[in-house]
C-alpha cells in the first residue's frame, strides 16, 4: 500500500520531535550517576527512532546499511568487551575522532554528489564547515589518543612561534572557507585544499596541549564532533542531525567551561600556555623531605581508630583497578562505625567523570560521592584521608608554590586530615610532571605498591581479626 507523501513526511517530522526530546531527556539524566543507564538506554532509543524514520522516509538502497550496521555493530561489541576501564579515555578520544572524520566525509560525499551544480551558499557554507571542524577533530583526537595511551609523548611540544604559525593556519582555513562558499561549492581544488589544511591543523593544535589537560581537550573535541555533525545536518538537510548536533557541541563546550573552572584556567589558556612544559624548565619549587613509608598491618591500625574516612582516587586507582577493593575497603569501615565518603575532583583521572565511571562500576552510592568545595571545609575534622593513585589533584603546590605550574588549581586538601594515606608504586610525580610535597608532609604515611593489590592486603588485616 502506497503512503500519501505527506502522511510519510509527518511522521518523519514527529518521529524526529519525539527523538530530540528523548536526547535531551536522556542528556540531563546522564548528569546523576543514579539515572546516568537510564539517560544512555534512552538517548540510544532516540537515535534509534531517527534512523529508522530517516530510513523509511528515504527510499533508499538498504544493501550498504546493512553491511554497515553489521560491520559497525561488530566493531563496537568487540570495543566494548575488550577495552579496560583505564583505556575508557582513549576510546572516547577514538569516538570522538570517528565523528569527526565521518562529518567530513558527508561533506566530499554531498559536495561530489553535486558536482558541476550550483549548491548554495545555504549548502556551501555547511559543507565547508564540516569538512574544516570534523578534519580538526579527526587527527586533533588521534594526538590526544597518542599521548592518552602514551604511544607518543604526553609533554607539550613546543616549537618557536608556534602559536603564531596555528593562528595562520586557522585564519588560512576560514579564508579558504569563506571563499568556498562564496563560490557556491563550485570549488573543488579549495575544498581539498580545506581537507589538508583542517588535518593538520587539528594535529597542530593538540600537540603543544600537555597531557595533564587531556581531560580538558576530550570535553572540547567531543563538542567540535557534535559541531561538525551539526554542520552536516544542513547539508543533507536533516532536522534531528543538526538538533543532535547541536545538543553535543553545547554539552560539550559546558564541560570544557566546567573542566577549566576546575583547574582554575581559562581555555586559552589550556590551549596556547604549553601547560607542563615548565617542569622541564625546573618550575617550580623543589621538593625536599623525606617520606615516611607505612605497612598494610599499621594502616589497619590506624583506620581501626578512625571515626571518617575520606577516599581519594586518582588515575593510579584506574590502572591498578582497585575500584572494588576501595568499596569493600569502605563497607568494613562503615561496618566498623566509621563515616565514609569519596572525594572527587573534576579533572581526576584522564577524562571527565573518569573516576565517578569507576566507582561507579564497583556500585559505590552516588550520595557519598563529593567535590573539592564540599570536602575541604571539613577536611580537618577527617581523621583519615585515603589518596589511591591520585597526584597533581592533591597537591599543596598549587595553594603554595606561585612558581608552580599548577599554582591557583583548586585541589582536595588532604594535606589538612589528621593523616593522610598515600598509594602509591613510588614518589614519582604524576601526569602533570611535577613533584608532590603531600609525599613529604608529617601527617603523610605513603603505602607502597600496586594499589590493589595494598589495599586487598589491609582487608585481609580487618579480616583476620
Amino acid at each position: 500500500m502506497n503512503v500519501p507523501e505527506y502522511l510519510q513526511t509527518n511522521f518523519t517530522n514527529f518521529s524526529y520531535i519525539v527523538a530530540s526530546i528523548l536526547f535531551i531527556i536522556g542528556l540531563k539524566m546522564l548528569g546523576s550517576a543514579d539515572t546516568a543507564r537510564r539517560g544512555n538506554f534512552l538517548s540510544s532509543m532516540g537515535m534509534l527512532l531517527a534512523v529508522v524514520a530517516t530510513l523509511l522516509s528515504s527510499g533508499m538502497s538498504y544493501h550498504w546499511i546493512v553491511v554497515g550496521i553489521a560491520v559497525g555493530g561488530v566493531i563496537g561489541t568487540l570495543a566494548a568487551r575488550t577495552v579496560k576501564m583505564t583505556g575508557m579515555p582513549e576510546m572516547v578520544a577514538l569516538f570522538n575522532g570517528s565523528g569527526g572524520v565521518a562529518s567530513l566525509l558527508v561533506g566530499l560525499a554531498e559536495y561530489y554528489n553535486k558536482e558541476g551544480t550550483e549548491m548554495g551558499i545555504a549548502i556551501a557554507l555547511p559543507t565547508a564547515l564540516a569538512v574544516l571542524i570534523g578534519g580538526i577533530t579527526f587527527t586533533g583526537s588521534l594526538v590526544a589518543y597518542g599521548k592518552l595511551a602514551e604511544r607518543i609523548t604526553g609533554k607539550p611540544i613546543l616549537f618557536t612561534g608556534q602559536n603564531w604559525v596555528n593562528l595562520a593556519l586557522l585564519f588560512a582555513a576560514l579564508a579558504l572557507a569563506i571563499a568556498f562558499a562564496i563560490q557556491a561549492g563550485n570549488a573543488s581544488v579549495l575544498l581539498l585544499v580545506l581537507v589538508g589544511l583542517s588535518l593538520v591543523l587539528g594535529v597542530a593544535v593538540v600537540i603543544p596541549i600537555g597531557g595533564a589537560d587531556m581531560p580538558v581537550v576530550i570535553a572540547l573535541l567531543n563538542s567540535y564532533s557534535g559541531l561538525a555533525a551539526c554542520a552536516a545536518g544542513f547539508i543533507i538537510q536533516n532536522n534531528v542531525l543538526i538538533v543532535a548536533g547541536a545538543l553535543v557541541g553545547a554539552s560539550g563546550l559546558i564541560l570544557t567551561s566546567i573542566m577549566c573552572k576546575a583547574m582554575n584556567r581559562s581555555l586559552t589558556n589550556v590551549l596556547f600556555s604549553g601547560f607542563g612544559s615548565a617542569v622541564a624548565s625546573g618550575g617550580g619549587e623543589q621538593v625536599e623531605g623525606e617520606a615516611r613509608p607505612v605497612s598494610a598491618e599499621d594502616t589497619y591500625y590506624i583506620l581501626e581508630a578512625a571515626r571518617s574516612v575520606l577516599f581519594v582516587p586518582g588515575y593510579g586507582m584506574a590502572v591498578a583497578q582497585a575500584q572494588h577493593a576501595a568499596e569493600e575497603l569502605g563497607q568494613i569501615l562503615e561496618g566498623n562505625g566509621a563515616e565514609v565518603n569519596y572525594g572527587i575532583h573534576p579533572v581526576a583521572g584522564r577524562m571527565p567523570g573518569h573516576m565517578n565511571v569507576l566507582l561507579a562500576e564497583a556500585n559505590v552510592p552516588y550520595e557519598l560521592l563529593s567535590e573539592p568545595e564540599d570536602v575541604n571545609p571539613v577536611m580537618n575534622t577527617i581523621d583519615v584521608a585515603i589518596v589511591i593513585g591520585a597526584n597533581d589533584v592533591v597537591n599543596p603546590a598549587a595553594r603554595t608554590d606561585e612558581a608552580s605550574p599548577i599554582y591557583g588549581m583548586p585541589i582536595i586538601n588532604v594535606d589538612h586530615a589528621k593523616t593522610c594515606i598515600v598509594l602509591k608504586r613510588s614518589l614519582n610525580p604524576g601526569f602533570a610532571g611535577i613533584q608532590n610535597a603531600l609525599f613529604f608532609s608529617p601527617n603523610t604515611r605513603m603505602l607502597f605498591g600496586d594499589a590493589k593489590a595494598t589495599l586487598q592486603a589491609v582487608i585481609s588485616e580487618f579480616k583476620d581479626r
